[in-house]
């Protein structure tokens, strides 16, 4: 990269950015001019906001773009788990013989199984009204929410991590990467679960530590697991996760789910991600109330 385009962004008057860049504190104490950075998604960890808050620049999101479509894909996910539809397409491409539904037993009735549901954001408000309508009990951690949307919304409020994961059949991740969530689901807490559970994960991927759950699955723990993002994307070669997935004897390889990152992907919602973050530019720039400040 020449200088000359290193030196493009210290003059602007605002930054936009996907997930597949950062915004280092070396890049943002460059910006000499900047009135606002738009991280054009939800999560905001590739952006060192801290830093930017510190020399007054606001940094804001898109927090709305891709909310039915990642709650679609934890759906999605959960139910082509728990009702064996990715197994089956599995075994029958590898085996159609015997062409029956008990080479994939046992399944079991989701109506009144537990739903959990770790962040109750907007993804994961959309996710338990999806999990409702199928007849799941739907329960939630978050801390950070105050009091009533439990009730608002028709699901329990559960106040511990270790709490919601021993009632789950299937747990669904939806919270933010931060240094509390970072691998809170690991190879201790996976034990919380119940056997034959079910783990979804479409939020960030270094709130799960993905190595831990090719034993989880071995062992029994995890029945099945879906994981839409990952703490390295692309993922290397040597990945536990992946060489458990690609290895046609170990049980991972017939019960997980790995997507590229896409949960969030629709037309529409590419659309809605470039124009709210345009429209975030245009109010500071033209003195309007910002929205969606996350720091």
């Amino acid at each position: 990269m020449s200088i000359r385009q290193i030196g493009k962004i210290e003059s602007a008057d605002a930054v936009m950015l996907y997930h597949n860049l950062s915004l280092s504190a070396a890049t943002i104490k460059r910006l000499t001019q900047c009135q606002l950075i738009v991280r054009c998604g939800v999560g905001f960890d590739n952006v060192d906001h801290a830093l930017a808050r510190e020399l007054g620049i606001p940094v804001a999101n898109v927090p709305d773009y891709g909310t039915e479509e990642v709650a679609d894909s934890a759906i999605g996910m959960a139910l082509s788990l728990t009702r064996g539809i990715h197994r089956y397409n599995m075994r029958m491409r590898s085996d159609p013989d015997p062409w029956m539904y008990h080479v994939a037993t046992p399944l079991y009735r989701l109506r009144g199984r537990v739903f959990g549901i770790v962040g109750m954001g907007r993804i994961g408000t959309a996710t338990a009204r999806r999990a409702l309508a199928m007849g799941m009990d739907v329960r939630f951690y978050d801390p950070f929410k105050p009091d009533g949307y439990d009730k608002a919304n028709g699901v329990k409020r559960v106040e511990s991590l270790e709490e919601l994961m021993r009632e789950s059949y299937v747990l669904s991740m939806h919270c933010p990467l931060n240094e509390s969530s970072k691998q809170m689901i690991n190879a201790e807490s996976l034990n919380w679960l119940p056997m034959g559970s079910y783990l979804v994960n479409t939020a960030r991927g270094d709130v799960v530590d993905t190595a831990a759950i090719p034993n989880a699955i071995a062992s029994g723990r995890l029945a099945g697991a879906a994981i839409d993002v990952l703490a390295e994307e692309p993922p290397s070669a040597d990945n536990p996760l992946l060489v458990a997935w690609r290895d046609p004897e170990h049980p991972a390889h017939e019960r997980l789910i790995i997507n590229p990152h896409s949960a969030f992907y629709c037309e529409e919602g590419l659309t809605d991600m470039r124009r709210k973050g345009a429209e975030a530019c245009h109010r500071i720039l033209t003195g309007q109330r910002l929205r969606n400040v996350i720091n």
